[in-house]
């Protein structure tokens, strides 16, 4: 009885530390890495059924194109999923502000283009309202001259 309480709690404290440890939990809620992990026992499973076809293993390394693919490509797979392990979970990016920002000058561009009193308020604002003036001269037409008629 003794031993299976201890056995009891060691199991315990193995599942409490696995729930702590970061790669166990990037397991736990990261889908496509176990799926990654998935391909990369499958791509296992498929070189070693190649290698063990009753061949020699060296001859089968040499000369199988496929057992050197699988492998190959299982290799890739497993640096991947170490990679992504490693750097942990991506954070999402919040693009609001940027798309909040983006929206506004695009609809204030618009409003500028469609709206020809919006457009005269915003040039008014901008560089000062327009003077408007009437044109006076001040300057007498010069009389028509006159044609010698003697």
């Amino acid at each position: 009885m003794a031993s299976a309480r201890k056995g009891a709690a060691k199991a315990g404290k193995a599942a409490r530390a696995a729930g702590t440890n970061p790669y166990i939990q990037r397991l736990v809620q990261d889908a496509a890495l176990r799926e990654e992990i998935r391909d990369a026992l499958d791509l296992t499973r498929s070189a070693y059924g190649r290698l063990a076809n009753g061949k020699a293993p060296a001859k089968a390394l040499m000369e199988d194109k496929k057992l050197q693919r699988d492998l190959r490509d299982a290799a890739t797979t497993l640096r991947d999923i170490g990679i992504t392990l490693r750097e942990g979970p991506k954070r999402k990016r919040k693009r609001r502000l940027g798309r909040m920002i983006l929206v506004t000058v695009v609809g204030a561009g618009l409003a500028l283009a469609l709206s020809e009193g919006l457009r005269k308020k915003a040039l008014d604002a901008l560089f000062g309202a327009e003077e408007e003036f009437e044109y006076t001269s001040t300057t007498t037409p010069s009389p028509a001259p006159e044609t010698a008629a003697a």
